[in-house]
């Protein structure tokens, strides 16, 4: 699927040297599906491990070899998430923002969840 700023989409794999594969299209194709599948498997994978994770660490008996190997897994999982999230996040609408100056108008100091001061 290419983004609204006009970039083909990142892929949830890389190539063959480990540089980044992009897809150019309208995110209804094979590939589109394809790569929508495999975020969903990731994803799912890291809940997963994230489970596992807790509970080797609730349990308070651990080796450094288990530490290590849950290390390992856990940076494998980040790395795909986090390239979800870029992908996913170059794919949103860019923000309008002549819409934001609307929000500083409507300041009211008697709101206490207004800040006080402006950086």
């Amino acid at each position: 699927m290419v983004s609204t700023a006009g970039q083909p989409r990142l892929l949830p794999w890389t190539g063959p040297e480990g540089k980044p594969c992009r897809l150019a299209g309208d995110g209804t194709g094979y590939l589109s599906r394809l790569a929508d599948d495999m975020e969903s498997a990731q994803l799912g994978l890291a809940g997963e491990l994230l489970q596992e994770a807790q509970r080797v660490l609730d349990g308070r008996q651990w080796t450094p070899g288990e530490l290590h190997l849950l290390a390992v897994r856990l940076t494998e999982a980040l790395t795909h998430v986090h390239r979800i999230a870029v992908s996913r996040g170059e794919r949103l609408p860019a923000p309008a923002y002549e819409d934001l100056d609307a929000f500083d108008d409507e300041d009211d100091p008697s709101d206490p969840l207004q800040p006080t001061q402006r950086i």
